[in-house]
């Protein structure tokens, strides 16, 4: 285990909209870093241009912030390591490229994608299945380890299209030590001759990753379980250059509600949650999908949900501030085996926090939901103060606001056809009719008085509860769920109250 001081890293492709994986990944190695007074670092991986998609940079940094994983450098912020972008370090990766050539650990391949498509059918043909470009048949291609010294320097001067690929030795063991799953064996056979540098000259994410987190003295690799397979070349790589390897963190999967595979954005459609932090649109392709910030989601609901997916804090609380998370985590704690997303849990991580807020701290949610849904309204600060207590105990999401709050903002204009076959009747239009006088002069108008004035003239009436109350709900919301009935009452105030009501008795 590594003694220098601890630094991760969190290094995106852009090449898309950071998956809830990514986000638990990034997520991670911030709490790993706070808890050992360490830092975190931000790296954009994007040596791949041909899957580059514009825009997805940002979205990474956009949902990081929404998030609360603020790194401490990063391409936007810089750094004593900068620049952070791994395409503006491209030109210091070739001399390491060659070091490994040098040093017989690495070797350059002139095959064109015509002859390697050739050995891929003919494998085929033979009955092998999944090519590789190994020790075995590296022999059979055209590259420095089969070409004569002198016919390599010639292709070399002469401009010809290469690439540097590593030198996999047989038949040798590959150990290394991971900090979630133990002790971890490879057999070289296994592995194949990795390109490291392209005929472009970029690096492949292999060579620039090891690279890269050498530089910038990374401490612990903490990354998900689908890197596992590419861990043994990094270890070796490590081994080639002579430089003391990170320790590496192996995270465990997200899998899909049923537990069949990893959490896909299908999933997310079919059981009807989103698997992005952020809305995204693609603006290549034009797909959108929705990110759990528009969903009305809190950003610490959402962490302290992605927090217990694969690690627990070593006793049986669930909420836990961002505080408590940094106190708490350790890697001992990071389970091995695969997670199932669970969007019910997801819900009542939201709803709990969403709860927990004070009518002050919940007001700007309210006014912000409230204008996205053009709701328009004449309240003040003051009277939307006294609807949060009304709401909040009924609400999920933060988008469950601005409808739940609309009918004591706005009177009705129009009622539901279906909800007045049901809940309109005569007798209740009677009562209602015969009520508001008495109504007018009613004192003191609070809900216990009220409730009680009211039911005990609908029972002088001989009328029962069920064919009144559920008309003067109608009459004051257009709703049937809602608030108490004479908690309303309360809110809108006597002249709100006898406006709505005789607005009803007019229109239906």
């Amino acid at each position: 285990m590594s003694t220098a001081p601890v630094r991760v890293r969190f290094a995106p492709s852009p090449t898309g909209a950071l998956h809830v994986g990514g986000v638990r990944t990034a997520l991670f190695n911030y709490l790993f870093a706070r808890h050992h007074g360490g830092e975190f670092l931000l790296r954009i991986e994007d040596t791949d241009q041909k899957r580059y998609v514009p825009k997805a940079e940002e979205y990474i940094m956009e949902a990081l912030a929404w998030c609360g994983i603020s790194p401490d450098y990063s391409p936007k912020t810089g750094g004593p390591d900068a620049p952070y972008r791994q395409s503006e370090r491209k030109p210091m990766y070739r001399q390491y490229a060659e070091q490994l050539v040098a040093s017989g650990h690495a070797y350059y391949a002139f095959d064109t994608e015509e002859e390697l498509e050739t050995m891929r059918e003919n494998a085929e043909k033979a009955g092998m299945k999944n090519w590789q470009y190994n020790a075995i048949t590296r022999q059979n291609m055209r590259n420095s380890l089969t070409l004569p010294a002198d016919e390599v320097q010639r292709l070399l001067d002469g401009g010809a299209n290469y690439v540097v690929r590593m030198k996999i030795p047989r038949n040798e063991e590959i150990r290394f030590e991971d900090a979630i799953r133990g002790w971890v064996l490879f057999q070289t056979n296994q592995l194949d001759d990795k390109v490291l540098m392209k005929q472009d000259g970029m690096p492949t994410y292999h060579l620039a990753n090891v690279v890269d987190d050498h530089l910038m003295h990374i401490t612990h690799v903490i990354r998900g379980e689908e890197w596992l397979p590419s861990a043994p070349l990094h270890v070796y790589m490590y081994q080639c250059f002579g430089w003391t390897a990170p320790v590496f963190a192996h995270l465990p999967l997200l899998l899909s509600p049923d537990g069949k595979g990893k959490l896909s954005k299908r999933d997310g459609d079919k059981h009807g949650f989103p698997i992005f932090p952020l809305d995204w649109h693609n603006p290549e392709t034009g797909e959108t999908a929705k990110g759990y910030r528009e969903a009305g989601y809190l950003p610490d609901a959402f962490i302290n949900f992605l927090a217990l997916l694969g690690w627990n804090p070593g006793n049986d609380q669930e909420i836990l501030t961002r505080e408590e998370m940094v106190k708490l985590f350790t890697l001992e704690r990071v389970g091995k085996s695969g997670v199932k997303f669970d969007k019910a849990k997801s819900v009542w991580f939201n709803a709990t926090y969403l709860r927990a807020l004070t009518p002050a701290e919940l007001l700007p949610h309210l006014k912000a939901q409230l204008a996205a849904a053009g709701v328009a309204h004449t309240r003040d600060d003051a009277f939307l103060l006294s609807v949060v207590p009304l709401i909040q105990e009924r609400a999920e999401y933060l988008t469950d606001l601005a409808p739940q709050a609309a009918p004591y903002l706005v009177a009705p204009q129009t009622f539901d056809p279906e909800l007045v076959a049901k809940r309109w009747n005569p007798q209740g239009a009677e009562f209602i009719a015969g009520l508001l006088p008495q109504l007018q002069s009613f004192e003191p108008w609070e809900e216990a008085p009220l409730e009680a004035f009211v039911k005990e003239t609908v029972e002088a009436a001989g009328l029962g509860l069920g064919k009144v109350m559920p008309a003067l709900r109608l009459a004051l919301t257009n709703r049937m769920q809602g608030a108490e009935l004479f908690r309303i009452f309360e809110l809108l105030g006597r002249e709100e109250t006898l406006a709505r009501l005789e607005a009803a008795l007019a229109r239906l």
